[in-house]
């Protein structure tokens, strides 16, 4: 199988299909090699399914918009995918806080494609949101181990033991069937 018929992501993980190349390609085989460009929501949200490893569904609860998202490119194809927008925890700054929701890598990505893609990434906010001060993300513990955060100079914040997200005094039932409930560190970066 080629990257071109994958057949959980289909056509979508095509960049250009109208220059698509007959497959004698090779996959990349350095982050470096990959170019990190803005993309749609809904092509974030079509990749996202193909390779979140945990919540591949971005279309419930908070997960309906998104600020901005990217996608990492080599030969007319992604090979990752982040999707930001304003933090869910109300409590935390709207205008000035940018929160990584989603980000999904492709199983054929080289090594370190995250870590260069948040280089990318922060490099492109801080010249198109200059309000923007602070990144955040978090980690599902019980997935992840944080490294892409370490290697990118992020600062663990604060850890929380996880939980439903329905409360009882909630007037609606909030279903936890998208959402990771487990134990979370929020990371963050400030943008200097």
């Amino acid at each position: 199988m080629t990257p071109y018929n994958d057949p959980k992501c289909g056509d979508a993980r095509v960049a250009l299909p109208l220059f698509q190349q007959e497959c004698g390609g090779s996959i990349p085989t350095s982050p470096l090699q990959l170019r990190i460009y803005k993309i749609s929501i809904s092509t974030a949200k079509i990749l996202n399914r193909c390779w979140h490893s945990r919540l591949p569904i971005y279309e419930t609860g908070f997960c309906l918009k998104a600020r901005v998202c990217f996608g990492a490119l080599y030969d007319g194809l992604y090979y990752a995918i982040a999707i930001w927008d304003n933090p869910t925890a109300r409590i935390l700054p709207q205008d000035t806080f940018l929160e990584l929701k989603r980000f999904a890598i492709a199983p054929d990505a080289p090594k370190n494609t995250a870590s260069r893609m948040i280089s990318i990434m922060t490099i492109f906010i801080k010249q198109q949101f200059p309000e923007v001060t602070t990144l955040i993300s978090y980690q599902d513990t019980e997935a992840h181990k944080g490294t892409i955060y370490k290697a990118s100079g992020w600062k663990p914040t604060l850890y929380r033991k996880g939980g439903s997200w329905w409360r009882p005094n909630q007037k609606r039932f909030r279903p936890d069937l998208n959402k990771a409930i487990g134990p979370k560190i929020r990371w963050e970066k400030e943008l200097n």
